[in-house]
């Protein structure tokens, strides 16, 4: 019982969400019907423009992604390792925080025009600084009692950052995927349909401009499960590269 309630709710949050999509639908005509939105999803399913939209969103996401973490992963044990990089690089990246993807865009517009790069930059924009941080507060978070161990055995520099830094560093890295593979999405997203860039955002736009109420609904509704997918495939990926941490063990009993 315990194991179904969750599931229960889960489906009366649900339910009444459809009720009162519904409700809404019939009161208001710029709302498209549950119904409506389920024929424009069956449509979606026969189309090849849909699911070529759909690949280079997710391309868009995961390319960009991989740059920020790589890139990350570098600088963040650069600064998090070199006191004189931290005290180098701390203004440039705390001015570049505050400043999210969208304002970026219009630069990026400029530069790359609507393009495949120009969304590839904007994930990598949108991932890179949050990543960083959380990596190079990993490496200035190692026990320096592991790291003066290590010396006293005979370590080097070289063998101290990859024996015993970068392990702890790694549950650091992993959280930093985790939260920005929905970024990666968003941000992919956003350059479709602000930008103007291949993918679902471009799809929505163009069906906004048609006046298709009944697509937008079903590709909103595509969206959000393809959210649902990359939060669950994030979540798996962490616990996975982290099954060794103690926050993820399970507890015998």
């Amino acid at each position: 019982m315990t194991k179904i309630r969750p599931l229960l709710l889960g489906a009366t949050g649900a339910a009444a969400a459809v009720v009162a999509w519904a409700v809404s639908s019939s009161r208001l005509s710029s709302v498209a019907t549950p119904r409506e939105t389920v024929l424009a999803l069956g449509d979606l399913v026969g189309d090849t423009e849909f699911w070529n939209a759909m690949l280079a969103t997710i391309a868009v996401a995961l390319v960009g992604l991989a740059a920020a973490m790589a890139a990350a992963l570098v600088l963040g044990i650069l600064i998090g390792w070199f006191p004189a990089v931290r005290r180098a690089l701390r203004v440039p990246l705390e001015f570049l925080k505050p400043i999210p993807p969208i304002v970026v865009m219009p630069v990026a517009i400029l530069i790359l025009g609507p393009t495949t790069s120009m969304a590839v930059f904007l994930v990598f924009y949108g991932c890179f600084l949050m990543s960083v941080s959380q990596i190079a507060s990993g490496v200035a978070e190692t026990d320096p009692v592991a790291i003066d161990t290590a010396r006293s055995y005979g370590f080097g520099r070289r063998e101290v950052l990859t024996h015993v830094v970068l392990p702890s560093t790694l549950p650091f890295a992993a959280t930093a995927f985790r939260i920005t593979l929905p970024i990666a999405l968003v941000a992919s997203v956003i350059a479709g349909l602000l930008g103007g860039a291949d993918g679902l955002g471009l799809a929505v736009n163009l069906a906004t401009q048609g006046a298709r109420t009944d697509l937008v609904f079903a590709l909103v509704f595509v969206l959000g499960l393809l959210g649902l997918v990359f939060n669950a495939v994030g979540a798996q990926v962490e616990r996975r590269l982290l099954h060794w941490h103690p926050s993820h063990r399970e507890v015998l009993r």
